[in-house]
Order: structure tokens, then sequence, then C-alpha cells
């Protein structure tokens, strides 16, 4: 068990040292690659400056501490944090050097430092988390654990825990007041009160347990050995056999509660975030490809067939509000426009229009739809009226997507799930994915999203028709 812990320490004190290494590697790569010209107010205080550059990041380290270590770290997590570390201490660095009276003069060089710090520090940070889990799987660096319960949150737990050495975790086995399960089980260490003589004998570094609710007195007990032999301790919650995912605790006062999700857009100033991104991107699409466009695309959809150039349709918006959503027009004038989705040849598509689908470019003009702020660059894709009302009854969480804005493009289109859905299946993929962005969203998915999707435009999608 110390062994493991000392690893732990040694591991998180080697990813700071690490850091700091490639901070100031990078920092006089900068210096020395930019010239006395940029850099000619460091040379008179180089020494101060580069402790400086360290200070700044310990002390962006307190707010943003490593995480590269843990047990579970998605990569675009590690480079949001980086992100996130780079920019607090280059902010911190920028404001201590004005007090120097010299941070004016290096503003060049600071632009450059950051810019080169944020790919850089990511890349390390990124390639550090892949040899850590390459050790892990070495069976190094591993936490020696027992399950109490072996229900079926216990099993699940288990499949989890051993699909992925990487994840770092030595399951020595189970304990279970059901002794039929002893030639069932991976591993039957014996019933749940012998678990504390199996701690004190063997080095256990955590305990999960699944008992139900119902054994309140001997997860109690299980606890208060725990938290006296220095042993971490998790209760993986009864419910969690009737709801399959991740829940949030919150408090009211001192009242432990469970949320099924967490909307990172609840926060008003995420939403201020995204708000303010969607004006300036719209702005810039509305002033300068739009215009261009509009002119071109507008001429060819004329000469394909009559009708008008915009094509507005009633969709499903935020909290269900119905609002007007423009599109290039695609498709011949018909009847059945708010009915039928488009399918593959379909005939009341134009030439133009199949090309403006294959590409994107049909969505364009909800980029109105954007300023205005009905809908989002990036978010959920805004369904016919139709489409909501027949959905909302078969597929549960539906209406869930509907709790943030639609968007031009989102999560489900870049992952396979653009255009027709032939079945319920598809429909509940697409909608899977869309709740799975509101529980999980960042201003660095989006980025990445509208990124997907911009490649997307140029290869063509298969299933855009």
């Amino acid at each position: 068990m110390d062994l493991n812990r000392k690893q732990g320490y040694l591991i998180q004190w080697l990813v700071g040292m690490g850091d700091l290494i490639v901070l100031n590697l990078l920092f006089f790569a900068v210096y020395y690659g930019m010239g006395d010209y940029y850099t000619h107010a460091i040379s008179r205080n180089l020494r101060e400056v580069v402790l400086l550059l360290n200070f700044c990041y310990f002390f962006a380290l307190y707010f943003v501490p490593i995480q590269v270590h843990m047990a579970v770290v998605f990569i675009d997590k590690i480079v949001q944090r980086s992100f996130t570390l780079i920019t607090f201490q280059t902010f911190l660095f920028a404001t201590c050097l004005i007090f120097l009276n010299v941070g004016y003069q290096l503003r060049t060089f600071l632009v450059v430092y950051f810019v080169s710090a944020i790919i850089v520090f990511s890349f390390w940070r990124v390639l550090l988390r892949i040899c850590l889990k390459f050790y892990r799987r070495k069976g190094y660096n591993l936490k020696s654990v027992i399950i109490v319960g072996a229900g079926k949150n216990g099993m699940e737990l288990y499949r989890v825990m051993k699909d992925d050495l990487s994840y770092g975790f030595r399951i020595l086995g189970f304990f279970d007041d059901n002794y039929a399960l002893k030639d069932v089980l991976p591993n039957y260490l014996g019933l749940t009160h012998e678990v504390e003589s199996f701690v004190l004998k063997n080095e256990v570094d955590e305990i999960y347990c699944t008992l139900p609710g119902s054994n309140s007195e001997k997860i109690s007990q299980l606890l208060n050995f725990a938290e006296k032999h220095m042993v971490r301790f998790y209760i993986i919650p009864d419910v969690y056999r009737n709801v399959k995912r991740s829940m949030i605790l919150e408090l009211m006062d001192t009242i432990p509660m469970l949320t099924i999700r967490r909307e990172p857009l609840q926060s008003a100033y995420n939403r201020f975030i995204k708000r303010v991104f969607d004006i300036v991107f719209s702005t810039i699409v509305l002033l300068t490809v739009y215009p261009l466009l509009y002119i071109i695309v507008g001429i060819l959809i004329k000469l394909s067939s009559k009708g008008p150039v915009i094509f507005k349709q009633k969709r499903t918006g935020l909290y269900g509000h119905e609002f007007d959503c423009y599109k290039f027009r695609t498709m011949q004038v018909n009847e059945a426009a708010d009915i039928l989705q488009a399918v593959k040849d379909d005939p009341r598509t134009t030439h133009i229009g199949s090309f403006l689908r294959r590409t994107n470019l049909d969505e364009i003009p909800q980029f109105v739809n954007v300023f205005r702020g009905e809908m989002s660059v990036v978010g959920p894709r805004p369904h016919m009226l139709k489409h909501t009302e027949q959905y909302s009854f078969l597929i549960d969480k539906y209406m869930v997507r509907h709790l943030v804005k639609p968007g031009v493009t989102g999560w489900a289109q870049v992952t396979g799930y653009r255009g027709e859905t032939k079945t319920l299946e598809q429909m509940e993929g697409r909608v899977k994915r869309d709740v799975w962005y509101l529980e999980n969203w960042s201003f660095f998915l989006d980025l990445k999203i509208i990124v997907v999707t911009v490649i997307n435009m140029f290869r063509g999608e298969k299933n855009a028709y």
C-alpha cells in the first residue's frame, strides 16, 4: 500500500517537474529565437523574469491542479485543462511584468510564448498520459482494491475496472454474503464480515462497496473501519441499478442529493461565453461568406426550380419553443416539406440542392438564427415539429435535447448521425449524443465540433442528401 501511494506521489511530482522543464525550455526557445529586438527588456532582468515565470506556474497550479495521473481522464479534458493552466499562468506572468515596467515592451514575446506554450504543453500532457497508461498496462502503479457486494452493480464495476488496465486497478476479489457465489465469481474472498480481517492482513488501497441500501449497518461499519485504517472507501449508489448513468452529488444545507445530470450551460458564465462566441462567429459569417454565397447560390437555385431562395420552416427550439429556421432551398416547392424527411435519391431534391446538402452549405442562412439568439453555432440539430411530436412519445429522453439551444452543427452530426433517420434506433442514437453534448459541454468541445464540420464540408458526407 505504501509503495503504491509513494508511486502516486512520485508520478505527480514528476509531472510537475516535467511541466517546469517544458515551460522553461520553451521560454528560452522563444527568448533566443525572437532576437534582441523583441526580448531586450528581459535581458536586463533575465534571472528575475525566469523565477517569476516558475512562480506563476505554481500559483496557477493551485487553481488548476494536476489530474493527468488519475484513473480516468479523457484526452480532450487534458487539453482543456492545459489551455486553462497556460492561460492563467501567462496572464499572471504578464501582469507581474507590467509591474516591473517591461510588460508593454514584451507584448509580442508574450503572444508568441502563449500560443507556443498552449500547443507544446498540451502535447506534453497528452504524451505523458499515454505513457502513464502504457506503464499501468505493464502492471505498475496499480491500486489494490476489493469489491464488497457481488450484485449487478458489483459485477459491472468489476467489468469496467478489468476492461482497461490503464485505469490502474488490481482487483483482489469480492466479498459477498451469498456463499453460493463462491464458484461463480472471478475471485471470491469471503463473507462481508471478513472484510476487516482481510484488509488488516493484506495491502488494500481502496474498498468499493456495492451493497444495497438495506444493509446500512454493514455499510456504516465498513466505512468507519476504512476511515480508521486510512483505506479509501467508495459507495456505488443502490439506485444505479435502475439509473444506468453518471449522477451528480449536490448539497441542500447538509442533505446530500443526487441529480441525474450535470449541465455546464446552466452556469451563467458558460452561457455568456457561448453567446459571445455565437454573436462573434455569426457576425463574421454574415458579413463575409453569406452575402457572396447568397448571390451565387441564389442564382443557381432560381435557375434549378421555381420558388424562393430561402426555405423557412417551423422547428423546435430551446425549451420546446417554435421558431422559423432558415435554409437555402434544396428541393422543389412541395406540400410534404414539413412532413417528410429528405431521403436518398429524393426526387424533390434539385441538382444544386444535392451539392448544398453534401457540403452543409444549405445551413449557412441559419447563422441569421444564431445572431438572433434562436440557435447556437453548436448544439442539437432542430427537428421538424412533426418529428418532435412523434419521437417525444417514442423516446424517453427525446425532449431533454431541448434544454440547450439547437445548433447549426452538433455532436451527433460529426459522429455519424447526420441526415435521414430511417429507424427508431438511429434517432435514439442521435438523441443519446445530443444529451451527451449538453452534459459534457465545453468551449473546446464546440471548437472541436466546428473543426470536424468544416473538414466534413470539404470531404462531403455520404449521409447528407
